[in-house]
């Protein structure tokens, strides 16, 4: 053999050898939504800045069943911090009331890593109709029983949870009208089918600024930046937050370094103003944590909504 010939096949056998190690180093965060949505959209822009910090993050995207597929596509997955969930309330918690069986154990499956982002629920409705925010709303709906349509994009979503929690604790009841998804709600509210609808700012941002659509109510503690002139539920009188939030989780067994060293990328990404700043312009309000803080917040969260979806009785589904 000839020494250029073992020159190259040594050359080739160490890249054979590097080749397996390198991919070991791509970290996959699984979005259980399609791509172009806003959960997918944020994760796209965190992805771009953890590659800057010398990470290698791909989107991989498993939409489908609630969030199933990927919670059970990341539960599977070797626990050695690269297999990254994009976990929310649904995920961790809602799907063990709404489905028969899960192939994945949401309390046993999963290691906390830290929260990413978070967008609070709010109450849109027309802008002709007789009150222009929540406190209004109330005293309407309680003058009138049965003449407020109210739509959500589900049965089992938090902004139909959360209207539903606020109605019962203030003595009041809308005409709840469930859509598959949260733009035909949007439509119907437009389309002056309904009057009222439980969303979050990213769809109905739009409207509210071409003047179609009023933000009644932000059920959080503060206001939101993009539509600053719209009030918090705390500002009218009423003690009611609720957030849909976003969260990273891996596989049980993932070694506490792994996960540290992702929580500190992570953390420090969401804590740059610019970032915040692209993460507002979709509708995102950034918020990290420690893993313990975000084991405590999934407990509280769960132990929160979870009777509140008992509550309504809701048929088994199958996955």
């Amino acid at each position: 053999m000839s020494y250029r010939k073992l020159v190259i096949g040594l050359a080739l056998g160490a890249c054979a050898l590097v080749a397996p190690a390198l991919a070991q180093q791509v970290t996959r965060i699984v979005v259980p939504f399609a791509a172009g949505g806003g959960t997918d959209q944020y994760c796209r822009i965190l992805a771009q800045e953890l590659n800057k910090q010398g990470l290698n993050v791909i989107i991989e995207n498993k939409p489908g069943a609630s969030g199933i597929l990927a919670a059970d596509y990341v539960a599977r997955a070797k626990p050695d911090g690269q297999t990254v969930l994009v976990s929310s309330l649904g995920t961790l918690a809602n799907n063990s009331v709404l489905y028969d069986k899960l192939p994945y154990d949401p309390a046993k499956d999963f290691a906390a890593v830290t929260q990413i982002a978070y967008q609070p629920a709010i109450v849109v409705g027309r802008t002709d109709l007789p009150y222009k925010n929540i406190k209004e709303m109330v005293a309407y709906a309680k003058q009138n029983p049965g003449k407020i349509n109210r739509g959500s994009p589900g049965a089992a979503i938090l902004t139909n949870l959360a209207p539903i929690a606020f109605e019962k604790e203030q003595g009041f009841s809308t005409l709840h009208i469930p859509f598959n998804g949260d733009a035909p709600a949007l439509q119907a509210l437009l389309g002056n089918q309904i009057d009222i609808h439980g969303t979050s700012i990213t769809g109905s941002l739009p409207y509210v600024k071409a003047g179609k659509l009023r933000v009644l109510g932000v059920m959080d503690s503060k206001r939101l930046p993009q539509v600053p002139d719209a009030p918090t539920f705390k500002e009218q009188g009423f003690d009611m937050e609720a957030t849909l939030w976003y969260s990273l989780s891996v596989p049980a067994g993932t070694p506490r370094p792994a996960i540290e060293r992702l929580n500190k990328a992570v953390n420090q990404v969401i804590a740059d103003p610019d970032f915040v700043a692209r993460a507002r312009a979709i509708g995102m309000e950034p918020r990290g944590g420690t893993p313990e803080e975000l084991d405590k917040f999934i407990k509280a969260e769960a132990d929160r909504w979870l009777p509140v979806l008992r509550g309504l009785n809701l048929p088994k589904q199958s996955h």
